[in-house]
């Protein structure tokens, strides 16, 4: 019987690049790959990157080298953001790795038996313009991250998504209806709707949004439905008010506002103004009072003058969402801001995305507390942590309880009772209801 070859798989990044590894994966049957832990010497190994920030980039370069170290031998298949961005540059900071290939286009995972031993470190495999690598993540009995769209038209001063995922682009809505009914089928019940810019999604298929929500609503054994990073402007109210009334599209929103700061939106070529953003916002508390919104900001744009930095700090006090996800600036080869004037100190970068920092965990901890003493539906997760396991409300609060394997997997009734001092996760106890 011939040996089994064995597989690795590392994901940097996003949800959209968790969802894409899943499903490469797949591709490598049990029957011939055995899969192993990335942290143990594999005779292949797949490193699906980022390259958001200098920081991302950085840690593919140590990933890459690290497996290489673990087994020189391997077969190292680097593909994703990085890989589509820099390939010269992961080759020749790489030039030990023998078996180092460069893969930007995905769909070439889907014939791994031939066409991966073809891809040679000089042969760059690039993906033909608007190609739509299918993608939805599996092995979990929980959730899985379906992604619905990929690419962005916006091109934002400081990103390189466009560059290295090209123009927004998407599965059909009837083809994205009949993927749910696949993960359903698996007794996963909640699905987490990724992309790059979802609410841009049907550019490529003349449908919208709304169209996909609608009808993924009515996708059999799907209990739930989140949505990953939606654009301000691209919320409209009808939307809004449709989630609102939906049992399944849960009260929990992604919102990236970078800056409070209007004169820093449009040096950032955003298509929203602060305003907007504050209404979106109340829009969304008038309709689901108790909704999760997290916030997206970043720190030290070039230009963010001591007074821009305090406009935004102030405005997100004002705003009171329930998390900040907060960037120091980083500048990216080939953008707009890279070359602006007025570049802020990397050491005032940190301080102040400290401040916001800080102010998260204030606004986290608030929400929680606002959210004591309610009756809510947990999604139970299967692990066993030290006694305890733990689920998501429909509104993203953490919950735990004492490990029951009978609630794996389920949707259960609770009554929050409080916040754990050792997890500061929130207990609960099962509703009489």
């Amino acid at each position: 019987m011939e040996k089994k070859q064995k597989i690795a798989f590392v994901t940097l990044g996003c949800k959209l690049n968790f969802s894409e590894t899943s499903t490469i994966a797949r591709q490598f049957p049990e029957s011939g790959y055995e899969r192993v832990s990335p942290l143990k010497a594999a005779d292949i190994y797949v490193i699906n990157t980022c390259a958001v920030t200098l920081a991302s980039e950085r840690k593919c370069r140590q990933a890459i080298r690290r497996v290489a170290k673990l087994n020189p031998g391997a077969r190292v298949i680097v593909t994703g953001c990085y890989a589509q961005l820099r390939p010269h540059e992961i080759n020749e900071l790489c030039k030990d790795v023998k078996g180092l290939a460069i893969l930007m286009d995905k769909s070439l995972f889907y014939t791994p038996h031939t066409t991966l031993q073809e891809v040679r470190p000089d042969n760059y495999c690039r993906p033909a313009p608007n190609s739509f690598f299918p993608a939805f993540s599996s092995g979990d009995r929980t959730r899985s991250f379906l992604k619905v769209q990929d690419g962005c038209n916006y091109h934002c001063t400081y990103c390189t998504v466009p560059l290295a995922r090209g123009d927004s682009r998407n599965m059909p809505v009837k083809k994205l209806v009949e993927t749910a009914g696949i993960i359903a089928k698996q007794g996963i019940k909640e699905i987490v709707i990724t992309g790059v810019n979802i609410g841009d999604f049907g550019k490529s298929t003349g449908e919208n949004f709304f169209d996909l929500l609608k009808a993924l609503h009515d996708v059999e054994g799907i209990a739930r439905y989140r949505l990953s990073s939606i654009e301000p402007n691209l919320l409209t109210n009808e939307m809004m008010q449709w989630i609102a009334r939906s049992s399944k599209i849960l009260p929990h929103f992604h919102i990236p506002l970078q800056s409070g700061s209007n004169k820093i939106l449009e040096r950032m070529k955003r298509r929203y103004t602060r305003e907007l953003f504050a209404q979106r916002v109340g829009d969304i508390r008038r309709l689901m009072p108790r909704a999760f919104i997290g916030v997206d900001v970043i720190t030290g744009f070039p230009g963010e003058t001591p007074g821009d930095f305090e406009d935004t700090r102030h405005f997100l006090e004002q705003l009171s969402p329930a998390f900040l996800h907060v960037f120091p600036y980083s500048a990216r080869p080939d953008t707009l801001a890279a070359g602006f004037d007025n570049q802020v100190a990397e050491q005032e970068k940190i301080q102040r995305a400290a401040v916001l920092t800080k102010l998260s965990d204030a606004l986290h901890a608030k929400f929680y507390e606002q959210n004591i003493g309610i009756d809510e539906q947990v999604l139970f997760e299967d692990a066993n942590k030290g006694g305890k396991m733990t689920g998501y409300t429909r509104n993203y609060i953490k919950v735990e309880t004492p490990y029951n394997p009978a609630l794996s997997g389920q949707i259960i009734a609770v009554h929050t009772t409080g916040i754990s001092p050792d997890s500061g996760n929130m207990t609960v106890s099962r509703s009489r209801g």
